[in-house]
C-alpha cells in the first residue's frame, strides 16, 4: 500500500490529511486492494455494495447497456478518483450501472459504514474525510450537469462543440488531448460513431477544428 501514498496525498478524498493519518484511516476503513483485468466488471447492475472504490491504477468506465446491447458511457474514472460512493451510502439500493475496467486496473475498497461512523476518539482527520467525501459528491453533481448540457444539444455538431469547448476550457488552451477513443466518445455523447466521425471531418474541412487521433485544436 505504501507505493500509493504519493497518489493518496493528491486525491480529493484525502485532501488535508497527513500521511501518518492516512495510514491510520486505511486501517480504520479496512482498506483492501484488488486487481481487475481489462473488460472485467468491478460493480454490476443489480448489486448491493457496502464499500467505496478508489482507482489506484488503470482506467474504469461507468457505463450502462440497454436490452439490445447499446452502450452509453456515463463517466470515466482515473487514478485517484472514487466511485460507488452513492450506492455504498444508500446500502439497500441496487446499482443501476456497471463499472468496467477499460484496462488492467487496481482498485482500493474502503468500508463506507466505517467512513461515515466517527470513531470513539473523534479524530479530526476522520471528520475531514467525511467533509471531503461530501465535496466529491458535489463535484460529481456538477460534472453530471455539464454532461447533461452536452446531451441536451439538438444535433451531433452541437454536442461535439459543447464537449470540445468544455475540454478546451478545462485545459486552459485551444489545443488539448481527450482520453476517449472515437467509439468511447460516441458512447459518452450517445451519438452514432459514423455520424460523429462524418461531422468531425466536416468541422475540420470548414476550419473550425483540426485533430489527429485524440489531439484536438479549436480555431
Amino acid at each position: 500500500m505504501k507505493q500509493y501514498f504519493s497518489l493518496f496525498k493528491r486525491t480529493n478524498l484525502f485532501l488535508g490529511i497527513a500521511e501518518t493519518e492516512i495510514e491510520s484511516l486505511l486501517g480504520c476503513l479496512e482498506a483492501n486492494e484488488r486487481s481487475y483485468d481489462k473488460g472485467e466488471y468491478i460493480f454490476s447492475r443489480g448489486e448491493q455494495i457496502m464499500s467505496v472504490a478508489m482507482l489506484l491504477k488503470g482506467c474504469v468506465h461507468i457505463q450502462k447497456e440497454d436490452y439490445w446491447g447499446n452502450l452509453s458511457i456515463l463517466n470515466e474514472i482515473l487514478p485517484g478518483d472514487i466511485f460507488g460512493e452513492v450506492y455504498a451510502c444508500l446500502r439497500k439500493e441496487l446499482i443501476l450501472n456497471n463499472a468496467v475496467a477499460v484496462k488492467q486496473s487496481h482498485i482500493l475498497f474502503l468500508d463506507m459504514n466505517k467512513a461515515l461512523t466517527i470513531c470513539p476518539t473523534a479524530c479530526p482527520f476522520h471528520g475531514r474525510l467525511v467533509k471531503n467525501l461530501l465535496s466529491i459528491m458535489a463535484l460529481k453533481n456538477k460534472a453530471l450537469t455539464q454532461k447533461l448540457e452536452h446531451m441536451s444539444q439538438r444535433t451531433t455538431r452541437e454536442k461535439l462543440r459543447s464537449y470540445l469547448s468544455e475540454q478546451s476550457l478545462k485545459a486552459g488552451c485551444s489545443s488539448f488531448d481527450i482520453s476517449f477513443s472515437r467509439q468511447q466518445l460516441a458512447d459518452f455523447l450517445s451519438i452514432d460513431r459514423s455520424a460523429m466521425s462524418h461531422e468531425l471531418c466536416k468541422m475540420r474541412d470548414e476550419g473550425m477544428i483540426s485533430f489527429h487521433k485524440n489531439h484536438f485544436v479549436l480555431h
